[in-house]
């Protein structure tokens, strides 16, 4: 295959604080993963394969993602790309295993015969890791997340998890940084509270926040953005489009924090669809730009599932959003006041 030209977006704004990081515009790799529907080998690998040659080249992904369907796919695509064309992100914190049982799909995965297990232990995580090596085709990882951390995740187990998480699982992962198995290390959340219970406890790299900073919400993540700012932690923006709240071109979609919207969640997100067709704005480039523009926010990550999807990404990046669409969003009361607008 022919290498492409195609320079990866934002290069020069990422690359310049963080070697570990490709692009600005990251390919979320779940839905790869068979998450609420299924997609074929064929299809996964060519959405892949377009991405990069699209200029997209940091790619997301985890073990849990169709348990290790999305690192399998995202390892064999990428195996035809030159390794330092591209990042790759993974986590550590579920074991995968077989189960011949397992077809209720429950977590949303269209995948049978697997199933996910916590395990934030060191022998977990090395054994996560490694792997997770072996499905992504490749010797190093460049950032490495513990994934699902947080008193939303585990409920009354959270304390016991928070513990084994700074005793034995980011202790681990800081080994294999010092290593050179990965470059940076760092949590993946969805939930600002635990983000503020590690970062004075232990040194991270990076955090990856999703759904929480923004274009609809950020008033569950200020503290930590402001805190990942001044310690220099680079945050990766994921769920830009909250569950595919604001993705549509037309109006709201229908699910909101991966659950069915209510009435009032859609009601405030019809509320952007109608400010912004005053100045002729797609919100999903809106939704996917905002995040960029605050300075602790490293990559934006958006989870993607076919050429379609990877063009329109793409194409929302790059789009023209004119000033006054921030402030007649500021105007509505539809931002936080003193958020970063592009």
């Amino acid at each position: 295959m022919s290498v492409s030209t195609t320079k990866p977006y934002g290069a020069e704004a990422s690359t310049r604080k963080h070697a570990w990081l490709a692009s600005q515009l990251s390919f979320g790799g779940a839905p790869i993963g068979n998450l609420y529907e299924s997609v074929d080998d064929a299809s996964a690998t060519t959405t892949i394969t377009h991405a990069w040659q699209r200029g997209i080249r940091h790619f997301d992904t985890a073990p849990y993602y169709g348990y290790g369907l999305s690192e399998t796919r995202i390892g064999d695509a990428l195996s035809e790309m030159p390794r330092e064309s591209f990042t790759l992100s993974t986590k550590v914190g579920r074991l995968i295993e077989d189960d011949a049982q397992q077809n209720s799909h429950a977590d949303g995965f269209i995948v049978d015969g697997h199933r996910a297990r916590f395990d934030y232990s060191r022998d977990g995580v090395l054994r996560s890791f490694e792997a997770s090596l072996q499905r992504l085709r490749t010797d190093h990882i460049d950032v490495l997340l513990l994934h699902d951390i947080g008193e939303l995740t585990h409920g009354e187990s959270h304390a016991a998890i928070l513990r084994q998480a700074l005793d034995e699982a980011l202790p681990a992962m800081a080994e294999l940084r010092a290593q050179g198995a990965c470059k940076a290390i760092g949590i993946g959340v969805n939930e600002e509270d635990v983000c503020l219970d590690v970062m004075p406890r232990f040194p991270l790299d990076v955090i990856m926040l999703a759904g929480r900073y923004t274009l609809f919400e950020q008033a569950q993540s200020q503290r930590v953005m402001a805190r990942a700012q001044d310690g220099g932690v680079a945050i990766l923006a994921a769920g830009p489009y909250n569950s595919g709240l604001l993705g549509g071109a037309q109006g709201p979609g229908k699910f909101y924090n991966y659950a069915p919207a209510d009435e009032a969640t859609i009601a405030r997100a019809q509320r952007f669809y109608e400010v912004l067709a005053r100045t002729r704005t797609d919100v999903g480039a809106a939704a996917l730009q905002f995040p960029l523009a605050h300075p602790a926010v490293a990559s934006v990550v958006c989870g993607l599932r076919s050429i379609a999807e990877v063009d329109q990404a793409a194409a929302r990046l790059q789009a023209s959003i004119p000033a006054e669409a921030w402030h007649a969003l500021h105007d509505a009361g539809l931002l936080q006041e003193g958020v970063p607008t592009p």
